[in-house]
């Protein structure tokens, strides 16, 4: 019986890879839905910044507060702040739907929707060099990688891990076919969601362009290289109403100063770091400040992790063994491992920042399960040694593994125990490392029999493949998860039932604008509650921030938790109310010595900051009350020039603050007048004393404020004063801020390292600020004229296109026989052209290049 070749495309796997990818997310997740009522807690960042910002977000963009944020910090521009965690992500604006307080249940599916979608945009892409079920397999591994997994922890990173395969799929569509517009799309929609992964992404897609174009793969390059450069600028400038207020506010970041040079370009300052990233590819990583490898390395958050579910590294070593060094796979997988390892190239994916962070490997992921993939479906074409890869493979993995866990930190004996201390892991977490080292060990033999069982049953090998990573993956998640909620320190139960549930149970008497403070809890509770307050978790914020609490000894990098030695801040931001959680069902873990010391006569606390009183305990915390409340907008009568407080001891500045204002040299000249100017009475007068604190607020409370709302767009004032002076706001300096007094604008002075002040005349004064987010105007008038270039462009290019499959199909056929010449006589009608192919079954053919697309996307 004579064989035939189908010539029917392969059957798609769309619906399959996007279902696979959602129920694995949801198996993942589903078991911790159940424990914790409906609710997804994990620990560290997710609870404290992920759940509150998501919720405090919503409740904003629904009441139309988009410009000045009152609970994130002292007061913070929303777009700049939030532009990095949120405000851009469509999975977030999908939330607006439903009622705020749905907010914290969806935070579970939203994460499966990106798992899925994850799967989804990688088998796009992967389709492109890949039959179906192998794209299928590579996508499941590349959205549920170490790299994904560690990454719950950080919510919005997975935004990027969605749109990345989407972007290298219209790189590779405009490359290869010239289609239009779609690479400015995924452009656009990158930059919008997230500018940190954005520039990572635009770093990445330079070293793959020039790698595919060296490489001779892609056609017409250099005539192409300009419509997509045009593309990218256009994509990006589209989403400009939300990068120039992203830039605005990220400059005032002081982390941003900090650039990589000298040898630190070259090598790992930390010499662990080195080991880290090579079993990084090998073996599945920490969970997030929690190193139990190399606990030295200083990684605790960098998100650096490559490892492939199941099959690791080895079919990366197999692919660069069996391919050529023309092979543009492998020659970007040398490059990336390259980049990896030294630093200044690292960091080019975050512009050079010498903070180390590998929040780029989840591109190199991608790159490393197609080589994956490649090495398994091609090697019909091109044999692999699969016993040498296993052989690389299980070598390190067993170097990592010896050396670590059985090494001696040194030979001699512990000076407590006597005897000599065997491994160099962290012994603070030792089952994180040997739960590592068996996942990778069982891993790698999952990977032999599945490699084995495709040499011999090809047929089965999917749906083996398939069912053994998702039960890895699931295994592989729920440990990690069901870690991290242990490593917490409050919890799950504290979470729900105080941080969220509490919310609206606080009942206090009331509605004056004032701050809270909190002993030693949660992060972020105040927004949690919807309350402004001093203790905050937060990356973004003014820089003014910055300055204020650098300058009175607070240290401010990712947080602002000034604690109780601090007392007087209290008394100058307008605290009112502090909370302490009684902690009598002992559901978070709490140390007392933060703001209460075990000194009272009778056994009882005492706080250790002047001026508080009890004033009731509900839901289960004790209420202070500030007798030294000093309301917002208040005035001074003395002044104090910067060069002059700076004179002054750290730990006496804050109290200083509440003697004097202090004014910049340039505003001394214009509004000194108003004030005598401060005179410490010297070395023999102690002004510095507690009682002088409580007597200082009562000054300052004397002429504050009689009226402070604030709203969407800014907060007004009302004071009466007996004199001209300034009248002092403890909100952040920003450039979007202008003022008016009684109607009429007026200077905004940059007083007390950071705050605002206003020039007031004698008498009753309304003061009215208001907020314009600075860059958001120019911004948007930059979107709008990139869109409307972006729609001429693909007018244009619809007519071209349009006209070009016109002018071929109204080509006239070119004749067979010319004119006048005699036609050949017919063919033998009993000539077989099959007989001349091999009498074999058909089996699907690939491109010898895997760029060569296989009927796919």
């Amino acid at each position: 019986m004579n064989s035939t070749v189908s010539l029917n495309k392969p059957r798609e796997r769309t619906g399959i890879a996007f279902l696979l990818g959602l129920l694995a997310a949801i198996g993942m997740l589903l078991p911790f839905l159940i424990i914790d009522r409906g609710y997804f807690i994990f620990y560290g960042d997710f609870n404290v910044q992920q759940i509150p910002f998501y919720k405090m977000a919503h409740e904003a963009v629904r009441s139309g507060n988009f410009f000045w944020n009152w609970t994130t910090d002292l007061g913070a521009n929303f777009i700049g702040s939030y532009s990095f965690y949120l405000l851009g992500s469509p999975f977030f604006w999908l939330t607006l739907v439903f009622p705020n307080s749905i907010v914290p249940y969806l935070m579970a599916p939203l994460l499966a929707l990106k798992f899925a979608l994850a799967t989804l945009a990688a088998y796009w892409f992967l389709r492109r060099f890949l039959k179906p079920d192998f794209a299928v397999l590579g996508a499941i591994l590349y959205a549920f990688s170490g790299f994904s997994i560690y990454n719950i922890f950080f919510f919005h990173f997975h935004e990027a891990i969605v749109y990345f395969p989407l972007m290298l799929l219209a790189l590779e569509l405009y490359m290869k076919e010239g289609r239009r517009g779609l690479f400015a799309v995924t452009f656009f929609l990158s930059a919008l969601s997230n500018y940190y992964f954005f520039i990572g992404q635009a770093v990445f897609l330079i070293i793959y362009w020039f790698v595919r174009v060296f490489s001779k793969d892609w056609e017409k390059a250099g005539l192409r290289f300009f419509g997509l450069l045009f593309e990218a600028v256009v994509g990006a400038a589209m989403a400009g109403f939300i990068l120039l207020p992203s830039y605005y506010a990220v400059i005032q970041n002081s982390r941003t100063d900090n650039i990589l040079s000298g040898w630190n370009l070259l090598i790992y300052s930390k010499p662990q770091r080195f080991f880290d990233i090579i079993h990084s590819y090998f073996f599945p990583q920490d969970i997030p400040a929690r190193a139990s490898f190399f606990p030295e390395s200083d990684n605790k958050w960098s998100s650096m992790s490559a490892w492939i579910p199941v099959f690791g590294c080895t079919g990366v070593i197999a692919y660069i063994q069996s391919r050529r060094h023309t092979d543009w796979v492998r020659r970007l997988i040398l490059i990336l491992v390259v980049v990896s390892l030294v630093p200044g190239f690292n960091a080019a994916f975050h512009l050079f920042n010498s903070m180390y962070y590998a929040r780029w490997y989840y591109m190199m992921v991608l790159i490393l399960v197609l080589a994956t993939m490649l090495a398994i479906q091609d090697e019909d074409r091109l044999p692999v040694d699969w016993k040498r890869a296993f052989l690389w493979s299980s070598v390190i993995t067993a170097f990592f593994a010896v050396f670590v866990g059985f090494i001696p930190k040194s030979w001699k004996p512990d000076a407590e125990t006597g005897k000599i201390e065997f491994g160099l892991f962290n012994k603070d977490y030792p089952e994180l490392f040997w739960v590592a080292v068996a996942i990778a060990i069982v891993s790698l033999v999952l990977s032999a029999l599945l490699i084995a069982l495709h040499l011999r049953e090809r047929e089965m090998f999917f749906k083996w493949s398939a069912g053994v990573s998702v039960c890895v993956i699931l295994i592989f998640g729920w440990y990690s998860i069901g870690v991290g909620k242990v490593q917490g320190r409050f919890s799950s139960s504290y979470i729900i039932d105080r941080a969220i549930g509490a919310a609206d149970k606080i009942k206090l008497p009331d509605s004056e604008f004032h701050r809270v403070d909190f002993n030693n809890d949660l992060d972020n509770l105040g927004m949690f509650w919807n309350m402004p307050s001093i203790q905050a978790f937060h990356s973004i914020v003014p820089g003014s921030v910055m300055d204020f609490y650098n300058s009175v000894g607070v240290e401010r990098t990712v947080g602002s938790r000034p604690d109780s030695s601090h007392y007087a801040l209290r008394g100058l931001l307008s605290v009112k109310w502090l909370f302490d959680y009684s902690n009598d069902d002992d559901k978070m873990s709490k140390a007392e010595e933060s703001f209460f010391s075990k000194t009272g006569e009778d056994g009882e606390a005492v706080l250790q900051m002047p001026g508080w009183s009890y004033y009731g305990e509900q839901q289960g915390y004790l209420i202070y009350q500030n007798d030294c409340f000093v309301p917002m907008g208040f005035t001074y009568d003395k002044y104090i020039p910067r060069a002059r407080f700076d004179d002054y001891d750290q730990r006496k500045r804050e109290l200083v603050l509440l003697k004097a204002i202090v004014l910049e040299k340039g505003d001394i000249e214009k509004y000194g007048k108003f004030m005598s100017p401060f005179e410490d009475p010297g070395y023999f007068s102690d002004i510095f004393t507690e009682q002088e604190y409580i007597s200082d607020c009562a000054a300052r409370k004397e002429n504050a404020a009689y009226h402070f709302t604030y709203d969407n767009k800014g907060f007004t004032a009302k004071i009466n004063l007996p004199d001209d002076n300034l009248v002092f706001f403890s909100v952040p300096y920003e450039k979007g801020w202008s003022a008016t007094v009684n109607g009429k604008k007026v200077e905004i002075v940059n007083v007390n390292v950071g705050f605002m002040a206003v020039p007031c005349p004698a008498g009753d004064v309304t003061i009215r600020f208001d907020y314009m987010t600075p860059g958001l105007i120019t911004g948007g008038y930059i979107s709008l004229a990139a869109l409307a270039v972006f729609l001429v462009y693909l007018l244009i290019s619809a007519v071209v296109a349009g006209h070009r499959k016109k002018k071929i199909d109204g080509s006239p056929a070119v004749p067979a026989v010319l004119s006048g010449e005699k036609a050949e006589e017919s063919p033998d009608f009993e000539f077989d052209l099959y007989s001349f192919y091999p009498k074999t079954e058909p089996k699907d053919e690939l491109p010898e290049n895997p760029s060569e697309p296989d009927g796919g996307v």
